[in-house]
């Protein structure tokens, strides 16, 4: 049996796909005996509206194992949204979080032990896109997922590798700001 797992946090950013594609989840991963349980339960039994926590599936009736609950970073207020998030997008977690256990990133020991909670930012611009490219956006996301579980497990980036390069990194958004682009 593996060491337990009382909480990683990890995250990821995958983008390349057309605007408004881009997949940065956040993920928590820890024993459902502990605090993680608790707020696993604490966001399953506690929906908010716009705010939907729906568990990861790969398919109606078919979850995931380990139990991972979606969250989404944005305010969902129309059904195209909705659809987009709890089809495709929660299609693409699913998947990503089984490569995750294919890969070796959690033990398959563990998966009935412990759950994950997945931000989800998906951008609101994807439900007024005609053209909306279903297969980019899932691959996008099962690959980010993947990542962020990775990260999570391994414990990325270091803290040597931070303080190392902390001077190096300009957060995107900022840099923008200072050369008045936003």
């Amino acid at each position: 049996m593996s060491d337990p797992i009382v909480m990683r946090v990890g995250e990821a950013l995958v983008a390349g796909g057309p605007p408004g594609t881009a997949a940065e989840p956040e993920v928590a991963i820890g024993e459902m005996s502990g605090p993680m349980g608790v707020a696993f339960a604490n966001l399953l039994g506690d929906q908010v509206k716009g705010h939907t926590r729906v568990l990861a599936i790969l398919n109606t009736d078919v979850m995931v194992r380990p139990a991972t609950l979606m969250v989404s970073k944005v305010t969902v207020d129309n059904s195209r949204y909705t659809n987009i998030l709890m089809g495709t997008v929660q299609a693409a977690i699913a998947n990503g979080v089984l490569d995750a256990v294919r890969n070796g990133d959690i033990p398959k020991d563990k998966v009935n032990d412990i759950g994950i909670i997945v931000s989800v930012w998906l951008h609101p611009s994807v439900a007024d896109k005609d053209d909306l490219d279903h297969k980019v956006l899932f691959e996008l996301h099962r690959k980010a997922t993947a990542q962020a579980i990775h990260k999570a497990m391994s414990n990325e980036p270091s803290i040597d590798w931070l303080l190392e390069n902390q001077e190096k990194i300009v957060h995107k958004y900022y840099q923008m700001g200072l050369d008045g682009k936003i």
